[in-house]
């Protein structure tokens, strides 16, 4: 039988139907007045039933119906089909069978076309018979089954999932987040035991060995009905799990799935699990294992990957170039700093040849000036000398006592000058250098080698520098850096000023 058009099958039922229905009332209705006073056995008038269905819709249909529950037994497949309408009630439902003649071809066919297997919650096209039996109720035999109207009806899905999400503004949400500058802590969302978590772990778990990054693990099942329920339960508890233990936030979620078939990823096409990743606070990363097909955590995620793999191949790159760059600011540091102690050393040394240079020029004026002084002195001296000689020779013993005496002063006077000139120019001269020497130490002293040879030590947690008390909590693992190496240590207790003057 040829497969009819769906919307030909929705708006306008089969006009052979409609002529059995109608025939069958007529013939019902000629027959009503002679069956008012018949009394029939309940088996009698089953059979009658089964006879008048056997006769009315004796032919094969398509049928789109959910199917609400599946199970199998002896090779059989037995199915509660349903209908609901816009508001998910259920207005119709029957039994069907598929039985074991038909059923590897017709479920090898579907999983083929349809790239998954039958599952309950799926919405698909039939092509049905009509059966009643007397003591097992009415059913339908199922004897063949569309694929791709079922991947329509998941595509349309997609489609109305996806126009919700960009209408509500979340399809962009967690893109806008900032990527993380360091990746310290990861929350990690995965099947357990799988085997794209086991590849994810084996460099994650070198990172933590190396004290690089930290990941916290959290498992759901990532296929069946409950798929999406178990992973937002299991993303809501990571979230408050790390908050009790940890003051920060995480820096990273990670949701990783390896490979399968391809219909296990209709199970993460759910509204309420893809809004709530858009809405998290923190970048969302996501390897599905897949590389052509998409699924809606893709399209909220922060970034998507192929395969789990790629994803801890994203945060090892992350990391490594965040390093290259420290590596690079920590020698452009060291290269100031050298510029610095350069520059310092050249100043330090311009001001005591210009000190030395101003004092040496100090002490030759004074020179200069006492040696005028002295020759002034002497030159008057005699002056008067020779005056008093012409003018008296009675005073002369008188003016030489008194010119001798004033030479003497004279003369005192001079080499006090002079050696007052001499120690305040090596006064200068050694307040300069001892200034010269102070510089040139402290400059020394802000070296790190320097400080280390002196004994002191360096600590280090994270490969950061730690300078007060309230850096570290007792347990964390500290790196003491020390002139000729490292030490690693554990915090034991704290004690603080307070604590120990009490």
């Amino acid at each position: 039988m040829r497969k009819p058009n769906l919307n030909q099958l929705t708006d306008h039922p089969a006009t052979d139907s409609m002529h059995d229905v109608s025939a069958l009332q007529g013939e019902l209705s000629a027959m009503e007045h002679a069956l008012e006073d018949t009394v029939l056995r309940l088996s009698d008038y089953l059979s009658a039933v089964d006879m008048v269905i056997k006769q009315t819709f004796d032919h094969r249909v398509w049928v789109k119906a959910e199917i609400r529950n599946l199970s199998s037994k002896g090779g059989h497949y037995y199915f509660e089909l349903a209908e609901k309408d816009d508001a998910g009630k259920v207005v119709a439902s029957c039994r069907g069978t598929l039985w074991r003649s038909l059923a590897p071809r017709v479920l090898q066919k579907f999983e083929r076309g349809a790239g998954m297997t039958l599952a309950r919650d799926l919405t698909v096209l039939l092509k049905v018979s009509a059966r009643f039996h007397p003591q097992y109720g009415f059913s339908l035999n199922i004897e063949d089954i569309d694929p791709s109207y079922t991947l329509g009806d998941l595509a349309q899905q997609y489609a109305a999932i996806l126009e919700r999400l960009s209408g509500e503004g979340l399809l962009e949400r967690n893109k806008a987040l900032p990527a993380p500058f360091d990746i310290e802590h990861v929350l990690v969302i995965a099947p357990e035991k799988a085997a794209g978590l086991g590849d994810f772990r084996a460099d994650a778990d070198r990172l933590m060995r190396h004290g690089a990054c930290q990941f916290h693990y959290h498992h759901a099942t990532f296929q069946g009905n409950h798929a999406h329920a178990e992973i937002r339960q299991a993303i809501i508890s990571a979230q408050q799990q790390f908050a009790a233990s940890h003051a920060c936030a995480p820096d990273l979620l990670v949701i990783i799935r390896g490979g399968g078939a391809v219909g296990d990823l209709a199970y993460l096409n759910d509204y309420e699990l893809a809004a709530l990743v858009a809405e998290l606070p923190m970048p969302v990363w996501v390897g599905i294992g897949h590389e052509r097909d998409r699924v809606m955590l893709d399209e909220v995620a922060h970034h998507s990957f192929d395969t789990p793999s790629k994803v801890i191949a994203a945060i090892v790159t992350h990391l490594s170039t965040l390093i290259h760059q420290t590596l690079q600011y920590q020698a452009q540091i060291w290269h100031a700093a050298q510029q610095q102690l350069y520059v310092a050393r050249q100043q330090t040394a311009r001001s005591l040849a210009h000190i030395q240079a101003s004092s040496q020029g100090t002490l030759t004026a004074v020179q200069k000036d006492c040696y005028y002084a002295w020759q002034t002195t002497e030159h008057s001296a005699r002056q008067q000398l020779k005056r008093a000689r012409t003018t008296s020779s009675s005073h002369y013993q008188n003016i030489h006592d008194r010119s001798q005496q004033q030479l003497r002063r004279t003369r005192q006077h001079i080499r006090d000058t002079q050696q007052h000139v001499n120690t305040h120019a090596y006064q200068q001269l050694a307040s300069a250098r001892a200034n010269s020497r102070h510089l040139r130490d402290i400059v020394l002293l802000h070296q790190p080698t320097h400080l280390l040879q002196k004994g002191y030590a360096l600590l280090q947690r994270d490969a950061r520098y730690i300078s007060s008390v309230d850096d570290v909590t007792p347990e964390d693992t500290v790196t003491i850096r020390l002139q000729d190496g490292q030490l690693r240590a554990r915090v034991t207790d704290i004690i603080r000023p307070d604590e120990t003057t009490s």
